[in-house]
């Protein structure tokens, strides 16, 4: 697959923990470099990173909980040009699991904000989530 680059960026609140935000990404995508800055809110911690394997976890988490189907609606439901936009749930993140959320209300502390930026989105949804027969 062509040049792939994550982003990630998840609010740290006055009341978490920074380590276990930090753990929280590292469930879905592995041991990725992050930074964690001040914000109006706490901190902001971010990530970006190139290739497929931070996405490998990932991968194998929507197989492992069998929901590649959902995981594409969303993955469409994100895609604006090259990039494939969508959040997860701060918390169930943290337990190891994926449950998508909606950027604000769904997530009480929260939700991991990530961006996919790629040549060819499709393939890479085709990728990570394809259809099942």
């Amino acid at each position: 697959m062509d040049q792939i680059t994550v982003y990630l960026e998840v609010e740290i609140n006055p009341t978490e923990s920074e380590e276990k935000v930090k753990q929280a990404v590292e469930n879905i995508f592995g041991n990725i470099p992050t930074q964690i800055k001040p914000s109006h809110r706490g901190s902001l911690l971010t990530a970006e990173t190139k290739g497929l394997e931070p996405l490998t976890k990932l991968y194998n988490l929507l197989r492992r909980e069998r929901i590649r189907a959902a995981a594409r609606g969303i993955f469409f439901e994100g895609l604006n040009g090259k990039t494939i936009s969508f959040c997860l749930n701060k918390q169930v993140a943290h337990a190891g699991h994926v449950s998508f959320s909606k950027e604000v209300a769904e997530s009480p502390l929260g939700p991991i904000k990530v961006k996919i930026k790629c040549e060819n989105p499709i393939e890479l949804i085709n990728w990570l989530a394809p259809k099942i027969a």
